[in-house]
């Protein structure tokens, strides 16, 4: 999510503001969004601070057109599989699509998204919910704004307005925060060990490797040689057995650390990770493989007809049923 011209308009909507009328527009901004950023922070695991920083930058404080006419505080273009109301305005190119939304809820919604799914700002999610510094510059680091000021200026807002005070709410009275906020998708996508139990049963089990999990999936990484025959004979399963578990038509050289699931994939990821978005290059079995989601699950959940469809950069891929 690159943002260049809209921002910068954006930005100029407030540059010559008197220190005054800043201060009001910024806390008539956060006291109508707060609750919003609050809430997807428990939802999402981004910091509030962080999300309000970045509506207050990229929408001129709520004044910007994509944000009055549009509802759309944070630049989010269409994308492929975008089928909601477009506006299009100059940005990187003539023309751009972006996306209109019915309520800001739902633009809050979409950039929280972006940030958990999307593999490259993954790293995010392992720093602590109050360490704003960490999150402004990862976002810079990861890609997120071509400015170079990107992170200072969100820093600037947080600091300059104390929104880090969001970040310390506690939804539900006496809940402590590491109770309620989401785990990090780096922790739920970790392989661990299997212990040769669980709903998927049990099977012949080599002592030479190690069996892992993902999904409560038992799996192994291949080693340099190996097909799904020489696997499926050392486990005790038949070779079409495994084929289908791994959801391959025919038997092949394995390439070394690839994944090779030993029993069938589940039918829906695991609670915290609903949703891939999607990098260059990505394919619906090679999203299959990383989740341990079959995939005649994802077709049903995205409404594919085929396993062939062309992914693009920043298509969302449903990994549990519902949007």
């Amino acid at each position: 999510m690159r943002k260049s011209i809209l921002v910068f308009l954006a930005f100029l909507l407030s540059y010559s503001l008197t220190a005054d009328t800043t201060k009001d527009l910024v806390e008539a901004y956060v006291a109508r969004y707060s609750s919003l950023a609050v809430s997807e922070m428990y939802r999402s695991g981004i910091p509030a601070s962080i999300t309000l920083a970045q509506g207050l930058l990229e929408s001129g404080f709520g004044r910007s057109t994509l944000a009055v006419e549009s509802n759309n505080h944070f630049g989010i273009k269409c994308h492929s599989d975008w089928t909601g109301e477009r506006v299009y305005h100059d940005d990187d190119k003539k023309g751009e699509c972006f996306r209109k939304y019915s309520q800001v809820l739902d633009s809050y919604k979409d950039h929280s998204d972006f940030l958990r799914y999307k593999p490259r700002y993954a790293s995010l999610f392992d720093f602590e919910i109050t360490d704003y510094r960490s999150w402004a510059n990862g976002l810079k680091k990861a890609g997120y704004a071509t400015d170079p000021a990107y992170a200072g200026k969100l820093v600037n807002l947080i600091e300059s307005y104390n929104l880090d005070r969001f970040d310390k709410f506690a939804p539900v009275e006496g809940a402590q925060q590491e109770e309620i906020l989401p785990q990090s998708p780096n922790v739920l996508e970790k392989a661990s060990r299997y212990e040769g139990s669980g709903r998927r049963g049990s099977f012949a089990v080599s002592l030479s490797r190690e069996v892992l999990q993902i999904n409560d999936i038992p799996f192994i990484y291949a080693r340099e040689g190996e097909t799904f025959k020489s696997i499926a004979l050392l486990y005790d399963l038949f070779p079409k057995e495994l084929m289908a578990f791994n959801d391959v038509k025919k038997d092949r050289a394995l390439v070394s650390g690839e994944v090779v699931y030993l029993r069938p994939k589940a039918n829906r990821a695991v609670k915290g990770l609903e949703k891939h978005i999607c990098s260059d290059g990505d394919n619906l079995w090679q999203i299959s493989q990383k989740y341990a989601v079959s995939l005649k699950s994802i077709l049903k959940y995205n409404h594919y007809k085929s396993a062939d469809v062309i992914l693009r950069e920043d298509d969302t891929v449903n990994l549990r049923s519902g949007r």
